[in-house]
Parts: structure tokens; sequence; C-alpha cells
């Protein structure tokens, strides 16, 4: 039974020492001035999936491969470990120095491509600032311009895509919003109903289009209905227009019940004018 018990503990014990070898190693060729095995070590720690020693060796080294034959293999396995170490912010930084400092590289789609996906990483969600949303999408359309052969073209666009209707959808929401607040303001309902138009007219294929068109039916009915009388016919007759344009590209929405609603309001209205003749 000792026998058994003596078996099962070994490789534990082996599994322990190596992991302290290999700690050793690590902290002696920290602490050395030999390049050479900083480099190697570096890259066995990569190669093993090891991001985090990999790069701190990397990192000491970088400066030293400045202009030599490995400097370019250096410095992109230096953008690879602050990617795989989800450090976002620096990776997109290192993958532009190698993009600048290796034109020619093999390597160059593949570090414009995780360079751009580094931003795309550090995108926030639709409510917050959009800064990081712009710059990945801006590196996104260069690198699909730029190499439309690419093995990552079909992931660029996905994601590129998926960043689009991030940014169609904070444009929405504010427009929702101006017009929430119209309700109780007529000057800040002009505003929904020109950021909507705009969001129209600058998004034509965005999955939010439909949705624009019903709140801009919203927002014109009730600027109409709260008009004095001089504005209020002119104002009917263009939410009647939004509800014919919906209904145009729509003819099956899942906003008609409510736009239904609303026309029948429009119809009221224009009604007490018919009358009124």
């Amino acid at each position: 039974m000792f026998l058994k018990m003596s078996l099962r503990i070994l490789p534990l014990s082996l599994l322990v020492i190596t992991l302290f070898t290999g700690c050793s190693e690590y902290q002696k060729v920290l602490k050395e001035d030999n390049v050479k095995a900083k480099y190697e070590l570096a890259e066995k720690f990569y190669n093993e999936g090891d991001f985090k020693r990999a790069q701190r060796l990397f990192e000491q080294i970088a400066p030293k491969y400045v202009g030599k034959p490995q400097g370019e293999r250096v410095m992109f396995f230096f953008a690879s470990t602050y990617y795989n170490n989800k450090e976002f912010y620096l990776a997109g930084y290192q993958f532009e120095r190698f993009v600048k400092s290796y034109p020619k590289s093999d390597k160059i789609q593949e570090a414009s491509f995780l360079g751009a996906k580094s931003y795309y990483m550090l995108s926030p969600k639709y409510s917050l600032d959009q800064t990081d949303t712009d710059k990945a999408l801006s590196k996104l359309q260069t690198f699909i311009n730029t190499y439309p052969e690419s093995e990552y073209f079909d992931e660029a666009n996905t994601i590129a895509r998926e960043l689009t209707s991030k940014k169609e959808r904070k444009q929405i929401e504010i427009a929702k919003q101006f017009n929430k607040l119209g309700e109780f303001n007529l000057v800040i309902l002009v505003s929904a109903i020109k950021a909507l138009d705009n969001f129209v007219a600058d998004n034509p294929g965005s999955i939010y289009r439909e949705e624009a068109l019903y709140y801009r039916i919203e927002a014109t009915t009730n600027l109409a209905i709260n008009s004095t009388d001089d504005k209020k016919k002119e104002r009917l007759e263009e939410a009647q227009a939004s509800y014919n344009n919906l209904l145009k590209y729509y003819p099956e929405s899942r906003f008609k019940k409510k736009a239904d609603d609303l026309a029948e309001k429009i119809q009221k209205g224009l009604g007490q004018f018919q009358e009124s003749k």
C-alpha cells in the first residue's frame, strides 16, 4: 500500500520540481544580461502559452533587436503577448508599431488585423463613449480595403458590421430619448425629428431603419397635435406622410399596430380641418 501511495505522489513531486526549476531558470535569465538566452526562453514560454513571462522577457530584449534580422520576429511576438494577455490598448499600440516598422513583413496582414481587433475588444457597450469603436472601424475598413484576399477578411467584415450596428444603436437611442423628452418640450421634439431624419439618411441599410421610421411617425404626430392652429394642418400632413413612408418600406411592420393607432389620431385631426371648410 505504501508503494502505491508513493507511485501516486511521485508524478506530483515531479511536477512541483519542474515548476520550481522553470521558475528558477526564469528568474535567473531575467536578471542576466544574456540577450540570446532571454530570446530563447521568451520564445519557449510563448510557444507554451505562458504569455506573462514571455512578455516580460520580450520587453527587456526588444530594444536590443531593433535593426537586426530577429527584430521583426521579436516585435511581433512582443505585440502578440499583449494581445494574448488581454492588454488590448498596448496590443493595439505595439501592432501599429510593427506595421509601420515592417511594412513588407510576412506577418503584416495578421498584425494589421490583430491591431484593429485589439480596438474592437476595447469597444464598450453602445451607451458609452465610442472613441475606441471609431478607431477599430477605421482600422478594420483600412484592412478590408487593403487585403480583400486575406484569410482574416471575413472575420474583419463580421466584426465591422457588429461595431457599425453598435454605433447605429447609440444614434437611434439618442433620437428616441429626444422623442420621449419632446412630450414635454416641442423644441426637443423638433430635434428628435431631425435626428431621426439624419439617421435614416446616413444609415440606409441599418437594422434600426424600420424603428427610426416608426418613431418619426410618433414624433411628428405629437408635434402636430400640440402645435398652434396655424401650424397644425401642415404638421398633421407631415405625420401622415411619415406613416405612409413606414408602410411603403415595411408593409408588415412590427410597429404597424402602434402606427395605425397614431394614424387614427392624424386622420381625426385632419378631419377637423375638413369640417371647418
